[in-house]
């Protein structure tokens, strides 16, 4: 794979101060495929300096404007779809076809809705005798995961730009090439210099001295609850604004009236996804007890066709993480019905598709995060029941109700303690505010909602 050996500082690609590098590995053989520079707080500094000097200019820019150059990121990232599509597929392991469908598509779609928010966003309203002006944060550090590696780069940096903040990104380490290829087009979009700098890097190091950095107005994290927390120590200890976007452990909830072959596959199909890599995955599935036996089949014949057709996790680390849940969940009584903590390969880092069947809300796989491609299936006795269990984790980031009659599924998700619930299968909105109730996060990403994240409002009365 090409890689820049350099850092996106300033509009240029520049040597990275610290001399340190970071091996980017395949997860399908384990081989390195490249090697990105791994900055240290001197770079950040820099960078930071760079997005300072450059946001008076950028933050007087008209809407239009901004608009006008999303536009051209958009564009220039859609005639790169089949570059991001392999880049992805290189460094996380996510099939081609997946890779194309959803770690391509989906970003270039966020990125448009942004181009068209920046134009239609009202930064300016007339509330009784004051004038709002709604106004850029500031510097913004954008510190994104490996598991969607472009999709969460463009949530953070098209709204932060539509907004007229400037942008460090510290992208996750395992999947720095599609972040440096974002800076191309960042560069090709004709995006004043300064405006967007990448510094790749390790979190411990250079995500630690950007959320840090006191040059830093707001610091936007997706990652898990552990770091969040953090982060938020940092951020709140300078009196920073704060958007995380972290952990889930969503249900599924299966209610008697609905199609539940339906419900069940779409369910497996849901987990299995990015090799179950998704922190909004349906990872506990909610089934009446006197439709469990046949739930329970129908999980298990679903997650068997999915055999090799999932990718591997991203490294060595997170397949020991997920076959220790695995391994967890059989010690703790769970009954293993689909794949299990042996790898199915001798080389790569994959996990079988598994289905545990027979878990209760206690057990430690129906309360903690695995990510990976591990359902876990619980019986309830009656609606009451199912609700209880469903808000029953310190999560509240998705969740999914199924029933035959549409006003039925609505009222039990209105009940859920959950930041979005898909209805009978509902579709993946772009423009719908994604984030999460409790530990799931603070913020929203996405649309109008993700949008302000990065502006704050100034009042002048009259």
């Amino acid at each position: 794979m090409k890689a820049h050996d350099g850092i996106y500082l300033d509009g240029a690609w520049r040597p990275a101060l610290s001399g340190e590098v970071i091996d980017v590995v395949d997860p399908v053989d384990e081989q390195v495929i490249a090697r990105v520079p791994a900055a240290g707080a001197e770079d950040v500094d820099a960078a930071v300096r760079a997005a300072r000097a450059a946001l008076p200019g950028w933050a007087a820019t008209a809407p239009a404007e901004r608009a006008a150059r999303l536009s051209a990121l958009r564009d220039a990232l859609a005639a790169r779809k089949d570059e991001i599509a392999e880049t992805v597929t290189a460094e996380l392991g996510a099939p081609l076809a997946f890779s194309q469908a959803v770690h391509a598509a989906v970003p270039i779609a966020v990125a448009g809705s942004y181009a068209d928010l920046a134009a239609r966003h009202a930064f300016e309203e007339k509330v009784g005798n004051s004038t709002v002006f709604h106004e850029p944060v500031g510097v913004v550090a954008a510190i994104t995961p490996w598991n969607y590696p472009l999709h969460q780069v463009v949530a953070k940096v098209a709204p932060a730009l539509a907004a007229g903040c400037t942008v460090v990104l510290k992208p996750a380490e395992d999947t720095p090439l599609v972040a440096q290829l974002f800076a191309e087009a960042v560069h090709d979009a004709g995006v004043p210099a300064g405006v967007f700098n990448l510094v790749t890097g390790l979190g411990p190091v250079a995500g630690q001295a950007l959320a840090e950095h006191p040059g830093v107005d707001l610091v936007s994290f997706t990652g898990s609850t552990a770091v969040g927390r953090t982060i938020a120590a940092t951020a709140g200890a300078a009196v920073k604004k704060v958007a995380l976007e972290l952990g889930g452990k969503s249900a599924n909830v299966i209610l008697r009236s609905a199609d539940l072959a339906k419900a069940v596959n779409v369910g497996v199909a849901n987990v299995m996804s990015n090799s179950g890599q998704t922190c909004s995955a349906w990872t506990r599935m909610l089934v009446h007890r006197d439709q469990y036996d046949e739930a329970v089949e129908l999980a298990r014949t679903a997650a068997a066709k999915y055999g090799d057709r999932i990718g591997p996790l991203v490294n060595a680390k997170q397949q020991a993480r997920v076959r220790g849940y695995i391994e967890k969940g059989v010690a703790e009584g769970a009954r293993l019905v689909a794949g299990g903590a042996e790898p199915p390969r001798e080389r790569g880092y994959f996990v079988s598709p598994t289905v545990f069947a027979d878990v209760t809300p206690e057990m430690t796989i129906a309360q903690e995060e695995i990510f990976g491609p591990v359902l876990s299936v619980l019986r309830y006795e009656d609606e009451e029941d199912a609700l209880r269990i469903a808000n029953g984790t310190v999560y509240g980031l998705a969740g999914a109700v199924w029933a035959g009659d549409e006003a039925e599924a609505v009222a039990f998700a209105r009940r859920m303690d959950t930041g979005q619930v898909d209805i009978n299968g509902g579709r993946f909105n772009p423009l719908a505010p994604f984030g999460g109730y409790k530990q799931s996060g603070v913020g929203r990403e996405l649309g109008a909602h993700g949008l302000a994240e990065y502006l704050q409002t100034k009042s002048l009365q009259f």
